[in-house]
């Protein structure tokens, strides 16, 4: 005899609870909806308006990078039909920011050793008048940098600088040539005043009134392969006297009275006109380019 009839288990578990019924199975979820589609990257993401403006300001830098390059590459170049025509323009876009002494481009680098040495006039405590041996800045700056792992930009390039700045800008006779000649000789002077300072040449209260600078230029030797012959004769350059004046003393110790007056070198009376040592360079007798 065929036995009673089973309910499903789902029918069963159903009638199991009180006042149950039957439920339906339940509905599929609903498709989520789609994601927005995101604005194209870079310019093509903004509106017309500031597209033309980026794409303007784009163009710009573009065309101010390439005349800068050209600039900087017509500056170092040989001296050329270009330049010849244009190098004022030229200069006038390099200097001062963006000098560049690379030499990338020199057929024949620079192949000599250039030393700088300065000396003092002293105005003593006594009111005499002393003048100093003479100290070799290039080889202070060469035992400072030999062994060093980290020299300093100063001890590495201010000096060579700055007198390759003041033998650019001047002829042989040490005559400035325009404004870049007197730049360098204030420049040049107030380094060397600032280091002979800092050497303490003179006893206590003496004072530095004057300083003054050589060179000696010796050829570096060519290999022993090479066929070139240089002269192993080194060259001396000596330059004027020249007056120490107030802006040439640190800002510590060149206050001023009221009236303008200092005491010492370079005093400056209350019209304006400097009486004593401070009046500007002044050239001596050997103060020629040998």
């Amino acid at each position: 005899m065929p036995g009673p009839a089973r309910r499903p288990q789902g029918q069963a578990r159903l009638a199991a609870r009180p006042g149950g019924h039957a439920r339906h199975p339940a509905a599929a979820p609903p498709a989520p909806a789609a994601a927005p589609t995101p604005p194209p990257p870079g310019i093509a993401g903004l509106k017309l308006g500031y597209q033309i403006a980026a794409a303007c300001v784009l163009v710009l830098v573009a065309v101010a990078a390439c005349v800068h390059v050209g600039m900087l590459f017509l500056h170092v170049a040989p001296s050329n039909t270009l330049t010849k025509r244009h190098g004022d323009a030229v200069d006038a876009w390099i200097y001062p920011e963006f000098e560049q002494n690379w030499k990338l481009f020199a057929p024949n680098p620079l192949q000599q050793n250039i030393a700088v040495q300065a000396r003092a006039e002293l105005r003593t405590a006594d009111g005499g008048v002393r003048t100093t041996d003479w100290y070799d800045l290039s080889a202070r700056d060469g035992a400072d940098i030999d062994g060093n792992l980290l020299p300093s930009h100063t001890q590495q390039n201010e000096l060579r600088r700055a007198w390759d700045f003041y033998a650019g800008s001047h002829d042989a006779q040490n005559r400035p040539v325009g404004l870049r000649g007197q730049l360098s000789e204030r420049y040049i002077r107030r380094i060397a005043y600032m280091r002979l300072e800092r050497e303490r040449p003179g006893g206590k209260g003496d004072e530095i009134v004057r300083v003054q600078l050589r060179s000696r230029t010796t050829n570096v030797r060519p290999p022993k392969w090479s066929e070139e012959k240089v002269s192993p004769k080194p060259v001396h350059r000596l330059l004027p006297w020249w007056s120490v004046t107030p802006d040439d003393l640190p800002l510590a110790s060149g206050d001023t009275s009221e009236n303008g007056s200092k005491n010492g070198s370079g005093s400056t009376s209350s019209d304006g006109s400097e009486n004593g040592s401070g009046s500007g360079p002044r050239p001596n007798a050997e103060g020629t380019a040998r």
